[in-house]
C-alpha cells in the first residue's frame, strides 16, 4: 500500500514540474539581442524633447520604445545608426505600437533646436531628448548605458556605448540589443534584419 502511495506521490510532483515547465516562458533563441531576467521599471525621471516639451515615464507606457543614445556632432556612427534604425522603425510600426527614442549626452551642444534639425534631417518620426548630465547620468545607468567627454574645447567628443534598449508598454526593461561580429576582426554591428526579426520575436512572446 505505501508502494503505491509513493508511486501516486511521484506521478504527482512529475506532473507538477512538467506543468510548470510548460506554463513558465522560455526563452527566446535571438540573433543580435538578449532578454533579460528581471524586468525592471525604470524610475521616473524627466528630460526634454526637440520639441521643448517634458519627456516623462510616462511616454513610455503603452507602446513599444527602443532606446539608445549619442549626440549630434558624433562624425558617422550615430548618423549611420539613426538612418537605419529609421528604415527598421516603419517596419516596426507595422507589427505593434512602437517608437524609438534618442537620447543626446551632449546637452552643452545639443540644444532643442539642434536636436530637432537633426531628427528632421535623419529621423522625423523619432523623439529626440536631453537634459542635464545631472539627470542624464542616473537614467542612461538604469538603462545600460555608459558615455565619458573625450578631449578638450569645442571640438570634444563623447565615447558611449553602442547598443539598444527595449521597453516594453509597461514601461520595463525587456531586452538590450548589441552590436555582433560574425568573424574575428571584423567591425561589431547591429544589422537591420535581425534587429527587426528579434524585435518582432520578443513584441509577440510579451503581447
Amino acid at each position: 500500500m505505501m508502494a503505491r502511495y509513493w508511486i501516486v506521490g511521484l506521478v504527482c510532483v512529475a506532473f507538477g514540474v512538467v506543468t510548470a515547465s510548460q506554463m513558465t516562458p522560455q526563452p527566446l533563441t535571438l540573433a543580435t539581442s538578449y532578454e533579460l531576467e528581471q524586468q525592471r521599471p525604470i524610475s521616473d525621471f524627466e528630460l526634454t524633447d526637440q520639441y521643448g516639451k517634458a519627456f516623462t515615464k510616462q511616454r513610455l507606457l503603452d507602446k513599444w520604445s527602443l532606446i539608445y543614445i549619442g549626440y549630434t556632432s558624433c562624425p558617422d556612427i550615430c548618423p549611420t545608426a539613426t538612418a537605419k534604425l529609421s528604415q527598421a522603425t516603419q517596419t516596426l510600426q507595422q507589427h505593434a505600437p512602437f517608437q524609438t527614442i534618442f537620447i543626446s549626452v551632449d546637452p552643452q551642444r545639443d540644444t532643442t533646436t539642434r536636436l530637432h534639425d537633426y531628427m528632421t534631417f535623419f529621423a522625423s518620426g523619432f523623439v529626440a531628448v536631453t537634459a542635464s548630465h545631472k539627470q542624464l547620468l542616473p537614467l542612461t545607468r538604469e538603462l545600460g548605458f555608459v558615455y565619458a567627454m573625450i578631449g578638450e574645447g569645442a571640438a570634444y567628443q563623447v565615447d558611449h556605448s553602442a547598443s539598444y534598449i527595449l521597453i516594453s508598454p509597461a514601461g520595463k526593461r525587456v531586452a538590450v540589443i548589441k552590436p555582433r561580429a560574425d568573424e574575428p576582426g571584423r567591425l561589431p554591428q547591429i544589422r537591420n534584419q535581425e534587429l527587426i526579426a528579434d524585435i518582432q520575436k520578443i513584441i509577440d512572446k510579451y503581447s
